[in-house]
């Protein structure tokens, strides 16, 4: 049997006095598709933030693709391999689409531009937007800014795909439009 994508075993995380995160154990394989829901403040953006160690974790273990969170080389591997979609989209107003999604491949992944470029025109199609290359993020719609954020980290060829409330910010007719590119990506496996 295949090892699992993601292995969480009993997180803990406190912010203060206040216990975010319990006892939290979760096993993820590789394909499927996870939804976790509850209520606001019950833990799932502290989740997902431990997940990809944005947020250190009282206690417990999160293994990632075999890859344990336990030191800052093992972290730095797994982020580069953990594509985390939040529901601010977080994109870089004074760039243009295409440059946000440039920037990472180039920095991180150590693409040379032309390639990046050519990744980036790709995905921007894959989401269904590929006329907004040279807009800048203010231009766009809720809809349109979320799926440049989806590009971005899917540029980056994750292993793993984490989305924090990706369409809370969003109308139902651009609600829709979201969930159709994240309903075509699960597909695709």
């Amino acid at each position: 049997m295949a090892e699992p994508i993601i292995q969480i075993d009993n997180i803990h995380k406190n912010f203060g006095r206040v216990q975010a995160l319990r006892g939290v154990s979760l096993t993820v394989d590789q394909g499927e598709v996870v939804v976790i829901i509850g209520p606001s403040g019950s833990g799932k953006s502290t989740l997902l933030r431990c997940i990809n160690r944005l947020e250190e974790y009282n206690s417990g273990s999160i293994i990632v693709d075999g890859i344990p969170l336990d030191s800052a080389q093992h972290i730095n591997t797994v982020r580069r391999e953990v594509g985390m979609v939040f529901q601010s989209f977080n994109l870089f107003s004074h760039l243009s689409v295409i440059d946000n999604l440039i920037l990472a491949q180039m920095q991180v992944r150590k693409r040379p531009k032309a390639e990046a470029r050519e990744v980036a025109l790709q995905l921007l199609n894959k989401v269904g937007i590929p006329e907004k290359a040279n807009a800048y993020p203010g231009q766009l719609s809720g809809g349109q800014q979320q799926r440049v954020a989806i590009a971005r980290a899917l540029a980056m060829n994750p292993k793993v795909m984490l989305f924090d409330e990706p369409t809370s910010a969003l109308d139902p007719e651009m609600i829709k439009e979201v969930l159709d590119v994240m309903t075509a990506l699960a597909a695709e496996g």
